[in-house]
């Protein structure tokens, strides 16, 4: 299983990391460790590729793409740090999804079902 997190900061942008291996833009996300929860990999992954610890990371829905599960969580930032130096070369924040995106097909419905369930779950982020 994966997991994807749709964070936003406290303007309501989303918050984008491009991997060192690629040009492209993706969410914060990836592989669940042997031993960890879904939500314990989210939290991590999230830290891991944006320097983030979440405030009120909240699953949202669970997805399956080609055969693979994964878990959709959205969350706001209690913190960040400087990036740390794994996987991941550069952070960004957009109030759009950009056109060169790792994952085309997925990214733009994930995004969307995390945006909905914040307006009809929440109030959205502010400053």
């Amino acid at each position: 299983m994966f997991t994807v997190i749709v964070v936003f900061d406290g303007a309501g942008r989303l918050v984008l990391c491009r991997h060192k291996d690629r040009s492209t833009w993706e969410t914060p996300g990836g592989h669940i460790e042997p031993g960890e929860t879904p939500t314990e990999a989210a939290d991590r992954e999230l830290f891991e590729e944006t320097g983030i610890v979440p405030k009120g990371l909240t699953a949202v829905a669970d997805y399956e793409v080609d055969g693979v599960a994964g878990r959709l969580y959205t969350a706001d930032i209690h913190t960040r740090s400087p990036l740390p130096n794994f996987e991941i070369a550069e952070t960004t924040t957009s109030d759009t999804l950009p056109d060169s995106l790792t994952y085309p097909a997925i990214t733009p419905i994930l995004v969307r079902a995390a945006t909905k369930w914040r307006s009809e779950h929440r109030l959205p982020a502010v400053a």
